[in-house]
């Protein structure tokens, strides 16, 4: 081919590319398909010191539940955005944190570097002035709350080179801890039983069946010491990664009405090393992978636990501790957006990020405080995407996500378009399946709502996030700004630009489900 040619076919390719693809998403409005709780967006507090180090770097800072500042007015403010943000307060040391008070704990240190510790630490101690002053934030900022306990207190440690512990869960210091918590008014609304002691285990293993007796152990505690139903936190677990045998064999043991949610962990995007992390973000064939697991849990709920609700306690998506140059850019929300929609459909009631702050996956800078934009892709969620879950699907590129619910403060649905792309627009024609109503198909003609979510100078690993074009900054007071929705012409499809995430608000949609 002559030069002639070749200019002839690069004029016809950018002659092609401007145009945008046309994309009918289908909503079945007559029927929801699942259910999520009203605090279904939750971020951890862990525990890590600041010496918690991976790859040559050491991402935790003074953001670890021991020594984060509980007076930073913008994590405060943060928290007060969500207005009722489930926050829950665990991780890898939960199992060796012991609580200061009553009888049952003599010795109570910090947490120390110990080669030979689980996760390399020696247990650490958590004083009632600090659990005073954490539940003093919680308080102001209407949080949430989520407590793990230490699941391996009183039991025989394993011997070298196995990792399983013998012996029962002695409840004593746990339940100094639940009298104290009790008679300082503090509100708990759940309390959760280890951390990633299933299956095989990380750093330490339970087997199902002594798990499951312990549990049991726990609820009557909680019910002993919480007699009021209505104030009576809930009881989780087990707070680890999904093994279908272990699972299924803890929820025979538990029985009914013992397990109310059913907690598992997920970290589907491999180490936070991983040099193709930026790629496994975007791709979703890579990120569909996961959803056999949120499908395989919700059974095992269906089969063996109806009176449970799935969680995803605990999701960072790379492991320790995110990776550096991903986990807190605009491009961690391809991730992070897909994993809430798609847990959703699963029926899944909460999903936990890991972190609220700390490491590279953080909501919040760790030293700045300052919001990341996953944090304002989880705001955006909590405000609008209502319990109900709907059916929607489209036969277009793989490339552009979208999920639906129910709108969480208005008539009609809310829609979550996200485009993987890097070079294709996408026009979004909402189609409304009323299926068992086929006469009417009446949209309404309202205006509608939309937040489009574009990175700073189109650069996927920046940190600043542009809503509707113009970047989201703290005010002069340190608040979360506002974030004021673009008004469109509902009869418009709904335009979403490469590399984009776009919430939508369709007041005028008749969706029964909703009703």
């Amino acid at each position: 081919m002559g030069s002639r040619g070749i200019f002839c076919c690069v004029l016809l390719s950018l002659f092609c590319s401007s145009f945008a693809d046309e994309v009918k998403v289908t909503v079945k409005s007559v029927t929801s398909i699942a259910r999520t709780d009203d605090n279904f967006i939750c971020a951890t507090l862990d525990w890590w010191p600041e010496n918690k180090c991976d790859y040559n770097q050491c991402p935790w800072g003074k953001a670890g539940i021991l020594n984060l500042d509980l007076k930073n007015e913008i994590l405060a403010n943060a928290i007060k955005a969500f207005n009722h943000l489930r926050v829950r307060v665990g991780g890898s040391l939960q199992d060796q944190v012991l609580y200061k008070v009553g009888s049952a704990v003599k010795k109570c240190t910090n947490f120390k570097k110990d080669n030979q510790g689980m996760f390399g630490f020696t247990p650490g101690c958590l004083h009632m002035h600090r659990w005073d002053r954490l539940n003093k934030l919680f308080d102001q900022t209407g949080a949430v709350v989520t407590f793990g306990i230490n699941a391996l207190f009183g039991r025989t440690k394993p011997k070298s080179g196995d990792s399983r512990w013998r012996g029962d869960w002695n409840p004593k210091n746990a339940c100094a801890l639940m009298k104290y918590t009790i008679s300082k008014g503090y509100k708990i609304d759940s309390y959760e039983f280890g951390n990633e002691l299933c299956g095989t285990g990380v750093s330490a293993r339970i087997d199902a069946e002594q798990y499951g007796k312990d549990v049991v152990a726990l609820k009557n505690l909680v019910r002993k010491l919480y007699p009021d139903p209505d104030t009576q936190p809930k009881v989780l677990g087990p707070a680890g990664f999904y093994d279908e045998k272990w699972f299924n064999r803890f929820l025979q043991t538990t029985g009914p009405d013992v397990v109310d949610g059913l907690t598992h962990h997920i970290y589907n995007l491999g180490a936070g090393v991983d040099k193709s992390l930026i790629n496994k973000v975007q791709d979703p064939f890579f990120l569909d992978q996961i959803a056999q697991t949120y499908k395989d849990v919700s059974r095992s709920i269906q089969l063996f636990g109806p009176w449970s609700g799935a969680w995803v306690g605990e999701a960072g998506g790379a492991y320790n501790s995110g990776g550096k140059d991903v986990s807190h850019t605009f491009a961690n929300g391809f991730w992070y957006l897909d994993q809430l929609g798609m847990t959703s459909t699963f029926n899944h009631k909460v999903f936990c990020r890991q972190a609220l702050i700390g490491g590279n996956y953080a909501l919040l800078n760790t030293t700045t405080f300052i919001p990341n934009p996953d944090y304002y892709g989880a705001l955006l969620f909590h405000r609008l995407m209502g319990k109900n879950v709907l059916s929607i699907n489209h036969n277009g590129s793989p490339y552009l996500r979208a999920y639906s619910h129910c709108s969480k403060n208005s008539a009609g649905i809310a829609v979550l378009l996200i485009n993987m792309s890097n070079s294709t627009t996408f026009e979004v024609s909402v189609i409304n399946d009323l299926n068992l109503y086929p006469a009417d198909h009446s949209y309404g003609t309202n205006q509608r709502e939309e937040y489009h979510l574009t990175p700073k100078d189109g650069n996927i690993q920046s940190d600043v996030l542009l809503l509707n074009g113009t970047p989201l900054k703290l005010t002069e007071s340190s608040d979360i700004p506002a974030m004021n929705p673009q008004l469109v012409d509902a009869s418009l499809p709904i335009t979403v630009a490469p590399d984009s995430f776009v919430f939508a608000t369709l007041k005028g949609f008749q969706a029964p489900a909703c009703a």
